[in-house]
């Protein structure tokens, strides 16, 4: 009985938002340290500065 009281009493629509919003700024995250990992290559194909 006094569970069907407490049932709608949760509101999904707010933690939907809150899980996705969650979601998108750990994706937006790890594009942006792969991003970052990328752009700090060298692109001398694997060659060290010391076999130049």
């Amino acid at each position: 009985m006094l569970l069907n009281l407490l049932i709608p009493l949760v509101n999904w629509n707010l933690g939907t938002g809150i899980i996705m919003f969650f979601g998108l700024v750990c994706i937006g995250l790890m594009l942006t340290v792969h991003h970052m990992i990328n752009s700090g290559k060298n692109t001398n194909n694997g060659k060290s500065d010391k076999d130049k």
